[in-house]
């Protein structure tokens, strides 16, 4: 247990008030709501601006009513709340002081049993900012209190305060409560930086978008400049687009990304950023991403459309029955081939869509198979991930297995039925790299290897990394 100072054992007569949003938690409960809401009841999103006409407090009574967030699994500012463990063990008199409507605070004051006192909007007052100061210096006096914030909200409320602490504050913030409150502390490391921004948007995952280049490999065009760099300009645009459903997914899979063991790391389940932060990035990557689509072709932009509107219908249901989500993403995948045949105005064989698409099927399979491996032990024989349960899992493997064989063997003879013109012998010994890649792929699965996500799995694993150098290698000597 942490060590008390001898000012903070004197400030025990003195309450200390803990802010919830940004503050206790490194979440905002009210987009939590509002996405859980989403997830579950999508038609009461149509009310929301009825609910918000009558106020922000009745827009998160309204909520809060229909939400059930599992307040066990949000992401606590660790340092505070051990702080907080210790000044009640010292009998220090806490008291939680929150906009969020006062279900959802009861419930996170409940699941701690910390606080003495829960303050909080209640469907007509909305606790925040200046209304929040006028009850706590209400209750406790002009300076009586010391005050936990994090935001420009809370400035009104240090100022009344005897003593002010912070939470991630940024330097402008530290400085302008500095200004009107006695400071006694800092929590957390500071603001999100860049890196995390990019992270969330998930880099690594623009490598999938490099199928738009198949087109011209398949025509043996990638090395036509102009081409060339019409067909990156469709990389771009894919990328900032998959980055925008990927943010989305992420905010709509919360709960079950905090209680994955890995993907609870992830920007948005950890609270490193804020969520209202990733909400709004997620228009702005689509309109870049349709700006550079405009460019290219209308017919472009269609697919480019179709594939954000598959993605979403993904991520509001469809990825809720298990075999239909897996076909969903293998088609996403076909759909990139598509766009890079419009993108450079060359015809792509259907033959190859399908091949594409049976590949990707089996290699979207092999995600979910090594996701019931790796959480077999902690979900035991009866456990279910994502509509799948356990015991599916050799179901699985049979399934992504044949689907990948299937695929390889349409590759083969992709040269001999399909496209005479290709090379006979590149297109083979491609289909021969490819079947022991994804051999192995499969025996890392089995093995419990593949922890997290293919791409990043792949990027990291030495065999995937010289079956890259090899496919890329090959690509260029016999072209």
């Amino acid at each position: 247990m942490a060590l008390l100072s001898a000012p903070v054992l004197q400030a025990n007569g003195v309450p200390l008030v803990v802010d919830l949003d940004g503050s206790l938690l490194h979440t905002d409960t009210l987009v939590e709501s509002l996405f859980d809401v989403a997830r579950r009841q999508p038609l009461q999103l149509l009310r929301l601006p009825a609910w918000l006409a009558g106020g922000r407090a009745h827009l998160k009574r309204q909520l809060a009513l229909r939400a059930s967030v599992d307040v066990s699994v949000l992401p606590l500012a660790d340092d505070l709340v051990a702080h907080l463990r210790a000044l009640k063990h010292a009998g220090r008199h806490l008291v939680l002081a929150t906009g969020a409507d006062a279900q959802i605070a009861q419930t996170v004051a409940d699941e701690l049993g910390l606080f003495d006192t829960v303050l909080a909007s209640d469907g007509r007052l909305n606790l925040s900012g200046c209304a929040k100061r006028d009850r706590l210096v209400a209750e406790f006096g002009e300076r009586g209190f010391d005050y936990v914030g994090n935001s420009r909200r809370d400035l009104p409320v240090w100022a009344a305060a005897r003593r002010a602490l912070l939470v991630r504050p940024s330097r402008q913030l530290a400085a302008a409560a500095a200004g009107v409150a006695e400071v006694e502390r800092h929590f957390g490391d500071g603001r999100p930086g860049w890196r995390d921004y990019l992270g969330a948007t998930r880099p690594q995952h623009w490598l999938k978008n490099l199928l738009l280049l198949v087109p011209l490999l398949a025509v043996h065009q990638l090395y036509d400049l102009p081409k060339l760099l019409v067909a990156l300009l469709g990389f771009v645009s894919f990328s900032l687009a998959a980055s925008g459903v990927y943010l989305l997914n992420d905010l709509f899979d919360l709960p079950a990304d905090r209680r994955h063991p890995h993907k609870k790391a992830r920007a948005l389940a950890s609270g490193r950023i804020p969520l209202l932060h990733g909400l709004l990035l997620v228009p702005a990557l689509w309109l870049a991403a349709t700006l550079l689509a405009l460019a290219l072709s209308p017919s472009f932009v269609g697919v480019l459309a179709s594939y954000v509107a598959l993605m979403l219908a993904y991520t509001m249901r469809l990825k809720t029955y298990p075999i239909v989500d897996t076909l969903v993403l293998a088609v996403g995948y076909s759909l990139r081939i598509y766009a890079g045949a419009l993108a450079v105005a060359v015809a792509v064989s259907p033959w190859l869509l399908v091949c594409s698409t049976a590949l990707f099927f089996g290699l979207a399979l092999l995600k979910r198979y090594a996701e019931l491996v790796t959480l077999r032990p902690g979900l035991g024989p009866l456990g279910r991930v994502r509509g799948y349960a356990v015991g599916d899992a050799v179901l699985i493997a049979g399934l992504g297995t044949a689907a990948d064989g299937i695929a390889v063997v349409l590759l083969a003879l992709y040269p001999v039925v399909a496209a005479p013109e290709a090379p006979h012998l590149t297109v083979w010994l491609l289909s021969a790299l490819l079947l022991v890649w994804i051999g192995h792929m499969w025996l890392m699965a089995h093995r419990g290897r593949i922890r997290d996500d293919l791409v990043a799995f792949a990027l990291r694993d030495p065999i995937s990394r010289i079956f890259g150098v090899a496919v890329a290698t090959l690509l260029l000597v016999l072209r």
